[in-house]
């Protein structure tokens, strides 16, 4: 058995993802270009929007978003502390007040009930997590957001390549931002896209990205004449270059066979699991089919090791794990919030992600699991 340092991730880059960039670089064209164009064609028409508009980062995503739909200071955002901390950022980005709601305990997703449980008439929008990949339930938050008056911005961070009722989980989506950070299941180093239906949306999305230019720096080149911009309102510098949208487009062909590998994976480490006592791994719900961007397992109060601990052993035996998803109300910059979240206080202390990307073998499976159960 090797005793080789198994990563809790890995980036799939290879030999065309740097011919694309190497490309990109002989072009001439660096900055946002054409290839920018042609991604956030290729993205949105994968995930089932009409529009997609490429960012620097899923940060500046789910801000501009935010800032689309029209949230200010005086507005509330309901957010899942459970989550990346971004997610909760944003909202003071604008201004605005995020708000925390609890999570399901199988999915580690916001569901009606908690998110209705701190709903106020300031609720402006709710920012949803299709965390880890693990689609929340898109059909039940949609309308129930709809029927409440509220904007649902989805946190699609983690889900390229996840379906819900079938469908990709963009598909349908008021306005969903997205990651491509190297821990994502296609990467483009940095970087980020918006999607949604409205074109309208769509236009001041892609000026609101480059400082609040009324004609892009592209077609400013490409222009024949002079053309003198006008800056028509505060904009932001949330580019995305063509070397990474040369990537990226290299990605997207990978990622169905990127997905379908995870899945299998993620189906051995579900039967490894069975029997070892106070394991449980991560619930996808019947309606839902994960791309597994992370594996997490919750242990219970019969589990005989501290979660901490087992993240130590592990690291001694050279596996990577990281701890679960972590809660932003527990964060010293939320200091002072006041939430009731026994779901989420318990997934982020007690659970763990484990070990999952496209050169983990089976062997590598099977010792993962093995210390795990000398550890039950």
């Amino acid at each position: 058995m090797s005793n080789a340092k198994i990563p809790v991730m890995l980036p799939c880059l290879g030999e065309e993802e740097a011919q694309a960039a190497a490309e990109a670089v002989r072009s001439g064209w660096v900055a946002q270009g054409p290839r920018v164009t042609a991604f956030e064609k290729a993205f949105a028409e994968r995930v089932g929007a009409a529009e997609g508009i490429a960012v620097s980062n899923c940060t500046t995503g789910l801000h501009l978003a935010l800032v689309a739909i029209g949230v200010g200071p005086g507005d509330e955002v309901i957010v899942p502390s459970l989550s990346f901390i971004a997610t909760a950022n944003a909202a003071r980005y604008v201004g605005a007040t995020p708000v925390f709601a609890d999570v399901d305990l199988a999915t580690g997703n916001l569901t009606e009930a908690t998110i209705d449980a701190v709903r106020t008439e300031r609720t402006k929008a709710i920012i949803a997590v299709h965390q880890g990949g693990n689609p929340f339930d898109t059909r039940a938050l949609r309308a129930a957001a709809t029927r409440w008056g509220v904007a649902l911005v989805e946190d699609a961070a983690c889900a390229a390549g996840s379906t819900a009722y079938g469908r990709p989980v963009g598909e349908g989506a008021l306005i969903a931002a997205w990651s491509f950070h190297p821990r994502k299941v296609i990467t483009t180093g940095e970087g980020g896209m918006i999607t949604t239906d409205d074109a309208e949306w769509a236009v001041r999305l892609r000026r609101l990205r480059e400082h609040g230019m009324n004609v892009s720096a592209a077609e400013r080149h490409a222009a024949t004449q002079p053309v003198l911009e006008a800056y028509l309102e505060t904009g932001y510098n949330y580019r995305m270059t063509d070397i990474q949208a040369a990537v990226g487009l290299v990605q997207l062909d990978r990622l169905d066979g990127l997905v379908a590998q995870r899945r299998e994976l993620a189906a051995r480490y579900d039967e490894l699991l069975k029997g070892i006592e106070g394991v449980t791994p991560v619930t996808v719900p019947g309606y839902a089919e994960s791309n597994y961007q992370s594996y997490w397992i919750l242990f219970g109060a019969e589990f005989a090791t501290d979660r901490d601990d087992v993240l130590r052993i592990l690291a001694d035996a050279g596996i990577s794990a990281r701890r679960g998803i972590m809660a932003a109300h527990l964060e010293p910059a939320y200091a002072g919030v006041e939430a009731d979240l026994p779901n989420t206080e318990r997934l982020t202390r007690h659970s763990l992600i484990l070990p999952l990307h496209h050169l983990l073998t089976a062997e590598d499976q099977d010792r993962i699991v093995g210390v795990l159960r000398t550890l039950a």
